[in-house]
């Protein structure tokens, strides 16, 4: 079974950690958003040193692509791509909103999902607006990874049949719907849910292209312009 180096730093709280088969073997997290930059090379050497392997030993590097925060998927994937091509490892990118899929699937509201139902992966994204995508009990793709508004047009076509929303942008949404068809998952994924999707892509060869791959970002990120000062 191969070891896997895990990078998440999509979210206000990074994870990181190393997994093999089931188990994750050693975890570090943190909740100061904007210290993750420092955090992530720190933690790893920790995890290292935990487990008693060498970073040579790990076989492949996890991280997560988004969507998310900028700043943070810009630190997660720039790290993970060096120690990738430093240690001449594949990397594996995960996406957050099948992530979170993933964990909604095996909560007990998802474990009775019917088959008409939905998930409804949404992370949020200001005003209301999310980043969202939709996926069957089985978790097939219905409606892609996209910026979505939250309009009681968009939410009731959707709970015509069974949906579970799950994700940062559950709060907001539960302002344009109230319906018995549609339940609020509180629960987030863990480095257990992105080690599950590491070993299904690492069993299918899915990995990412070193040179090549960015972060899911879905939108283009818009900075303020500085004032320029008055002299």
């Amino acid at each position: 079974m191969a070891h896997f180096l895990i990078i998440d730093t999509s979210s206000e709280k990074a994870l990181i950690g190393i997994g093999k088969g089931e188990h994750i073997l050693a975890q570090r997290q943190n909740i100061e958003t904007q210290s993750h930059a420092n955090f992530v090379q720190v933690a790893i050497e920790e995890c290292i040193k935990e487990t008693g392997l060498s970073l040579a030993g790990i076989d492949a590097i996890v991280v997560t692509m988004g969507p998310g925060s900028y700043t943070g998927l810009r630190v997660g994937l720039a790290s993970a791509k060096g120690l990738a091509f430093a240690l001449q490892k594949p990397l594996i990118g995960l996406s957050t909103l099948q992530l979170l899929a993933t964990a909604a699937q095996q909560t007990e509201a998802g474990k009775n999902l019917s088959k008409e139902g939905h998930i409804f992966s949404m992370i949020d994204a200001k005003r209301m607006e999310v980043f969202g995508a939709i996926y069957t009990p089985t978790l097939q793709v219905v409606e892609m990874e996209q910026p979505i508004i939250l309009s009681m047009t968009y939410m009731q076509q959707w709970s015509k049949t069974p949906l579970l929303c799950i994700g940062s942008g559950v709060a907001k949404t539960q302002t344009s719907i109230e319906t018995e068809n549609v339940h609020y998952l509180t629960e987030n994924y863990t480095l257990t849910h992105c080690l599950q999707l590491a070993n299904q892509k690492w069993a299918q060869k899915d990995f990412e292209d070193l040179a090549y791959s960015i972060p899911a970002y879905l939108k283009d990120f818009y900075q303020k312009p500085v004032e320029s000062k008055k002299i």
